[in-house]
């Protein structure tokens, strides 16, 4: 949905509250001053992260085998349990996609490590180990 049509939800919410009369007291119309409130804001957050946003190719970076962000990784818990997971930013961050941010604990236990190498992660259940299997760029 573009800009322009979430505005123009907002507002028409705004104006079918106003036509239910007394506005001092009109909790449907302060809901929907509310909901535009942290719409707009909502939209403010995410056209600055379009605007700062830069693409990184991590089969370009120097990372000799290390965990870098965008590195696709596959470890082994010590369990035997493997899994497969690719590095990326906060807001692309989807476990059931394999995709963990880089400023999660696994992610920053992950970060510049190379193939071989065991990690330690603090989770609510314990500590977990994981064996780094290998590193890839893709």
């Amino acid at each position: 949905m573009a800009k322009g049509e979430v505005g123009a939800l907002a507002g028409q919410a705004i104006a079918d509250a106003r036509s239910h009369g007394d506005l001092s007291e009109n909790a449907e119309y302060d809901a929907a001053r509310e909901r535009q409130g942290f719409i707009e804001a909502r939209i403010g957050d995410i056209e600055s992260k379009l605007a700062n946003a830069q693409e990184i190719d991590p089969r370009l970076l120097d990372a000799e085998g290390r965990c870098v962000f965008g590195a696709t990784v596959d470890v082994e818990e010590d369990g035997g349990e493997k899994a497969t997971w690719q590095i990326v930013g906060e807001d692309e961050a989807d476990i059931k996609a394999g995709k963990i941010s880089y400023s999660s604990p696994l992610g920053r236990a992950l970060i510049g490590k190379e193939s071989g190498e065991k990690v330690e992660v603090q989770t609510p259940g314990g500590v977990k180990r994981y064996d780094i299997l290998d590193v890839r760029y893709e």
